[in-house]
């Protein structure tokens, strides 16, 4: 038989509806000028191989997702398209007038990865748009 032990776990801050409009804006903002210039490229002549077709964003509970949206030209394609997402940002609450992330990155292994906590948005932007972990 298991023994029991307590754990704390703090409730989730609640995420205002102007946090959500202002990250989506300045989100949007990136993806529009910077990420879909350099990612998505007209299909390649003769592709077998998935593309990037688009990049959007989109909210889900308390997290801010990046997407990718990728079309599957060969032959044996179990769909024509399919989505996924290349960073996260979780809601953590605000410090001030300051609001917190929390950014992740999907990993080969199909979970997220948190790697950096109590971002500001604007850190977080950052860390997107300059690659690395975080590229569709």
């Amino acid at each position: 038989m298991r023994q029991k032990i307590w754990v704390y776990n703090p409730p989730k801050p609640k995420l205002p509806g102007t946090v959500k409009v202002y990250v989506e804006a300045k989100a949007m903002a990136l993806v529009n000028d910077i990420l879909k210039p350099e990612h998505v490229k007209p299909p390649p002549k003769n592709s077998k191989w998935n593309y990037i077709v688009d990049l959007y964003t989109k909210w889900h509970r308390n997290y801010f997702y990046f997407c990718a949206r990728y079309a599957c030209p060969g032959p044996n394609a179990l769909s024509p398209f399919f989505d996924t997402g290349f960073a996260r940002l979780e809601y953590a609450g605000s410090v001030g007038r300051q609001s917190r992330f929390n950014l992740s990155y999907m990993r080969h292994t199909g979970k997220w990865w948190e790697i950096r906590q109590d971002l500001s948005l604007e850190q977080c932007l950052s860390e997107v748009r300059e690659g690395g972990l975080f590229h569709p």
